[in-house]
């Protein structure tokens, strides 16, 4: 099956839109695990616009599944990482005045950074991945720094239309082969919802789809646990 792993992130941001101690993302995070979910996200941003420290800590310790703590190349989040050991760190790029992350790392220009970070995350037994865009260079030089996954940036593919959209999970088909091929695990993720979702489960070679804020705007309507149970019966129809 088709692994899900789902950002709590925006349930911190409707927490922080009051400044008040609910909804707390480290309940969602049980709710999507007990759903069904096979990893939690959470990305701890350098200026906490939604999750906290608080919030990784917590969601780290109580859940069972595999936690994916997404995060920029800032010495501060480094040693955060460093210390609480997610089961994974997936290093994005950051922007604060971006409402949501915009693209893929650009791993050719921060290849000296990721070759001196990469080793001392995984020195503490952390799998690392690497945000990116369908690129045949940005995959190859993923490979080079001996990462353990890549996720594949679909942002592009979820805004596109008609004959745009189709080229563009082309450009995902083509790259999640090559990445097969230089043995990378592949994961996708980013403006994923429910009506643009299975021709990524589709692609070969994807094993997980990282999934946020159409999972908790569902939820407003239908709660957390259905939301995310819909999501999987999308993703993995023959096994519903």
């Amino acid at each position: 099956m088709l692994s899900l792993g789902v950002n709590v992130d925006h349930v911190a941001t409707l927490r922080e839109a009051r400044k008040i101690d609910y909804p707390d993302p480290v309940q969602a995070a049980v709710i999507c695990e007990l759903a069904g979910a096979s990893s939690i996200v959470a990305h701890l941003r350098e200026d906490r616009r939604h999750a906290k420290e608080r919030d990784i800590r917590l969601i780290k310790e109580v859940i069972h599944s595999k936690f994916n703590l997404e995060m920029a190349l800032s010495e501060e989040i480094i040693d955060f990482a460093l210390h609480i050991k997610p089961a994974q760190v997936t290093l994005v790029p950051e922007r604060r005045e971006e409402v949501t992350t915009e693209g893929g790392l650009d791993v050719l220009k921060v290849k000296s950074k990721l070759q001196e970070v990469i080793p001392r995350l995984k020195d503490k037994g952390i799998k690392v991945s690497l945000f990116i865009d369908p690129i045949s260079s940005h995959i190859e030089t993923s490979k080079e720094l001996e990462v353990d996954s890549i996720e594949l940036h679909t942002g592009r593919y979820a805004n596109a239309e008609g004959k745009n959209r189709e080229e563009e999970k082309e450009k995902l088909r083509e790259m999640s082969v090559l990445a097969h091929r230089l043995g990378l695990k592949v994961h996708a993720g980013h403006g994923l919802n429910y009506r643009n979702v299975q021709p990524i489960a589709q692609l070969p070679h994807v094993e997980e789809l990282n999934i946020g804020h159409s999972i908790i705007a569902r939820a407003v309507f239908v709660g957390l646990e259905r939301a995310v149970k819909e999501m999987l019966q999308l993703m993995n129809p023959a096994h519903t």
